[in-house]
């Protein structure tokens, strides 16, 4: 039975996902799917903005990286013995996303010398095609599929340089204020309700362009604001890092358009005018340290990494030495190189949260005429209400809900199986279904001490939330018009609208409840999803509540920070690109400090 599940959840999307040369499927005309040729580039650009400042592995050997290096302004030596290019720098940054990015760009500004070292590729606008198999499986984490070990949930990270802003949905709410208080007062880390901390906030917005309109939203969205409007429901705007005419369903894909203002093209561009270097196809293998014999309540001091390039004509190790070390991987990749390198603080790897995700859907015939357009049409997200309870205070929610990204083969891979005829009629389906996401700020934590092995489990009070956030989302659906509405429970979980009285919608919402993964002995499971990893790093006020220090610095190893996700010392409850980017912005300049002070 467990093969079974798994076997319908994974190969569903095959017919879907495939294209060839010319990056066609036939299936999608059937399925009235288009990829979007208006939303390129309009200009034929072909600039790369980072390209003075980057090396990217994929095109490099081992008679010709060292060299490359060296005109990047690095002090390069060869150990051939070993067969281990040394590189020196004053700060090495490990990850190029909402955290790395930032670093880089700080510490560079500020005169040091910085090298970025980064597992993902370097692309630009024209480098995107907007095909979901091939943006997947190049600009994301395990190819876009990488489950908890119990396959309870399906998890999205950016692996590309700009990490998740390069693929994230656009969204940028600043930190709450409730979650702010929460971090000074129950956390005791003053930084989050400081000037300095709203001051950085600001910072971030301004400089990654962030805009507070959207002049046209697209299908999913406007079910939404429809749905909340005719329920009496407040839906209010979502910013975004792109102007209020940015009508691109692709940036999950990367923004063909280039008008999404992720790392790549704001912070890291400050970073190499500044004269960093970016080094892609490149893994973090281990933090390097020695016995430190500073008075600091330190054992060791971190010294810098050895890492592998991705490149099968570079079998060249790299021991990049630096003053400081920033580890910005994200909270799925930092614990397990810090532990793997020696790290013992009980909070590595443990507090992950993973804001997860359960999914509604209602289909919409194009005879519903006042709303306009197809699924894989407009901004991702331009719209978010918050599902409030009388237990909540005035800003805390028990959930918000807002739309996705859902290509024709994730569509394909959720839909639950009843019969091969079914799932035809689905996908026909598919370019008038909207999707809804319920998204918490999960109280229960995950573990993630080891690369690609991912523990968690929502507690009683997120199933609870979970629970109010679906019942909400599918009665938004109903009164945006939907002719039928239903969940991606295995059974597939629905019901037909048309004619429906008050006493059958609340049976349906009250069977709708949070269930196990797929790997579960249950009759019915659920498959949750979760774009935003966090926590897992955590800032503490001494080294038993936290990994790191309120400077970002581990408590065990002196020079070694942590600059990502896994800073949050817990849920942020809302998208977290603002908040990462602000702390980043924080713990940078402290590093700043640091360096100068040496």
């Amino acid at each position: 039975m467990l093969l079974i599940k798994i076997k319908n959840i994974l190969s569903k999307n095959v017919e879907f996902v495939q294209v060839d040369e010319n990056g066609v499927n036939p299936a999608w005309n059937a399925i009235g799917y288009v990829v979007s040729t208006n939303e390129k580039l309009t200009n034929g650009s072909n600039k790369r903005p980072l390209e003075k400042g980057v090396i990217e592995t994929m095109y490099e050997s081992d008679s010709t990286l060292q060299q490359s290096l060296v005109n990047k302004g690095l002090n390069v030596t060869l150990d051939s013995k070993n067969n281990i290019l040394k590189i020196k720098c004053d700060a090495l940054v490990i990850g190029s996303g909402s955290g790395g990015g930032v670093a880089a760009s700080v510490l560079s500004s500020a005169g040091f010398k910085v090298v970025v070292v980064e597992k993902g590729n370097y692309f630009v606008p024209q480098d995107y095609s907007s095909l979901e198999g091939p943006s997947l499986n190049q600009l994301y984490e395990s190819g876009g599929v990488l489950a908890s070990a119990d396959s309870r949930i399906l998890l999205l990270a950016g692996s590309t340089v700009g990490g998740g802003s390069a693929v994230n949905w656009s969204a940028c709410i600043k930190t709450p204020q409730n979650v702010m208080k929460d971090w000074s007062e129950e956390h005791k880390l003053p930084l989050f309700q400081s000037l300095e901390y709203l001051s950085a906030m600001e910072t971030v917005c301004e400089k990654i362009g962030v805009t507070e309109i959207c002049t046209h939203e697209g299908f999913q969205n406007q079910v939404l604001r429809k749905g909340c409007q005719n329920l009496g429901l407040k839906v209010d705007y979502v910013p975004r890092n792109s102007s209020g005419n940015h009508y691109c369903g692709s940036c999950g894909y990367g923004c063909p358009t280039g008008e999404k203002q992720g790392t790549q093209v704001t912070w890291l561009v400050d970073a190499v005018d500044n004269g960093a270097v970016i080094i892609t196809g490149c893994k973090a293998e281990r933090l390097l340290f020695e016995s430190n014999k500073n008075v600091s309540g330190k054992n060791k001091k971190c010294l810098g990494v050895m890492a592998k390039t991705l490149s099968s004509t570079v079998t060249m190790k790299l021991q990049i030495e630096a003053k400081v070390t920033v580890s910005a991987g994200g909270a799925l990749l930092t614990p397990p190189l810090m532990i793997s390198s020696g790290l013992r603080n009980k909070n590595i790897g443990r507090n992950l949260h993973l804001h997860p995700v359960l999914m509604t859907w209602g289909y919409f015939p194009d005879s519903n005429s006042d709303l306009k357009g197809k699924v894989f049409e407009g901004g991702i997200i331009t719209s978010v209400h918050k599902v409030q309870s009388p237990s909540y205070t005035k800003s805390e929610a028990k959930a918000i809900i807002e739309t996705p990204l859902l290509g024709p083969a994730s569509f394909a891979s959720l839909c639950p199986w009843e019969s091969g005829l079914d799932f035809k009629k689905r996908m026909l389906k598919y370019p008038r279904t909207s999707h809804l996401i319920t998204i918490i700020r999960d109280m229960a934590c995950g573990e993630v001490t080891r690369e690609g092995r991912i523990s968690y489990k929502l507690s009683k009070v997120d199933k609870e939330n979970m629970k109010a956030g679906v019942q909400q989302a599918l009665r938004i659906l109903i009164a945006a018009g939907a002719v039928e509405v239903g969940t991606h429970r295995s059974d597939g979980q629905r019901i037909n609208c048309n004619e429906i009285s008050e006493n059958e919608v609340e049976e349906l919402l009250e069977n709708v409840n949070p269930l196990e993964g797929a790997l579960s002995q249950g009759e019915n499971w659920n498959i949750y999803t979760s774009a935003h990893q966090m926590g897992s790093c955590r800032m503490g006020v001494n080294e038993k509540e936290g990994a790191v220090n309120e400077n970002g610095e581990s408590w065990e190893a002196q020079g070694l920070f942590v600059c990502d996700a896994s800073l949050l010392p817990s849920a942020v409850g809302v998208n977290p690109m603002i908040t990462i980017q602000s702390i980043a912005f924080c713990i940078s300049n402290r590093i700043v400090d640091h360096l100068r002070s040496l």
